[in-house]
């Protein structure tokens, strides 16, 4: 039999004066794309406001916004007095600090955020709701959530092997690369005696083939350490595209186009075999 939904949230249409909506600061710290904005403003005026704000009561004369930015701001370049809104009942409003997580994860779900923005958004909710929720929030694993906190998201366990036996990056790509802390310790005192570049190649051939064993690992890294530079010459297209390929890949454009090539080379020699 099925279950009947219910919705999590239940509200009622309102129009309330625009004067009285309260934004979080961590969502007024957003800079809004004025063009955008502007055609947003266009299409409201054309065809309405299809999608109102949801806001809920913070006081008599003040209500705190939940999602809706960009339309606020649309309807503020209008010269709008009020607004329509979905106005949150007595029994789903959020408690404080989940009204602003919940502010905040309407805004991560916009196709123009950049990485900094993100990375704040994941700071921001894994303080106030933990990690577990703040990556299924956002729509995104607990590694790539990882990725975005930085040395942040690094546990206290693994905080203080730095800079005793590695470095703060190392250790924030280690532990992107090998989220368990048992694990990520061992990998941290076998590479620790290893010299800075050997380490960085190391965690580069460990994010290739992480299940390889230690010793195969240490070759691996040994035989990327000889380097021939070549100076390739990409027309502007091509550049852009490998530019965004290596910054969704958190890599340099160089350490790409060399995994480019090199895999390039091992497709050719096992034709050839």
């Amino acid at each position: 039999m099925l279950r009947r939904y219910k919705p999590k949230i239940s509200y009622r249409l309102r129009e309330i004066p625009i004067k009285q909506i309260k934004i979080w600061k961590e969502a007024q710290a957003r800079k809004l794309d004025r063009e955008n904005i502007s055609e947003l403003a266009k299409s409201i005026k054309n065809e309405g406001l299809l999608n109102p704000p949801l806001v809920q009561k913070e006081n008599k004369d003040t209500y705190l916004l939940m999602s809706g930015q960009r339309r606020l701001a649309a309807m503020k370049r209008l010269g709008a007095k009020k607004i329509p809104v979905h106005l949150l009942s007595k029994k789903t409003e959020y408690d404080l600090e989940n009204a602003k997580a919940a502010s905040v994860v309407e805004n991560i779900h916009r196709n123009d955020m950049n990485h900094r923005e993100i990375a704040d958004a994941c700071k921001f909710l894994t303080e106030q709701v933990g990690k577990s929720s703040a990556a299924k929030s956002m729509g995104m694993s607990p590694a790539t959530l990882n990725k975005y906190l930085g040395f942040a998201g690094v546990p206290e366990r693994l905080k203080l092997l730095v800079p005793s036996l590695v470095s703060r990056d190392e250790i924030t790509r280690l532990y992107f690369i090998v989220p368990n802390v048992v694990k990520a310790e061992k990998i941290v005192q076998r590479i620790s005696s290893l010299d800075h570049t050997l380490r960085k190649k190391y965690l580069i051939a460990l994010s290739q083939t992480p299940k390889s064993s230690h010793q195969k690992l240490l070759k691996r890294a040994r035989s990327l350490r000889v380097k021939q530079n070549i100076s390739l010459k990409l027309s502007k297209t091509n550049a852009k595209k490998l530019a965004i390929e290596s910054n969704k890949k958190d890599i340099q454009p160089d350490e790409l186009a060399g995994k480019i090539i090199s895999d390039y080379l091992k497709r050719k020699k096992s034709r050839t075999r």
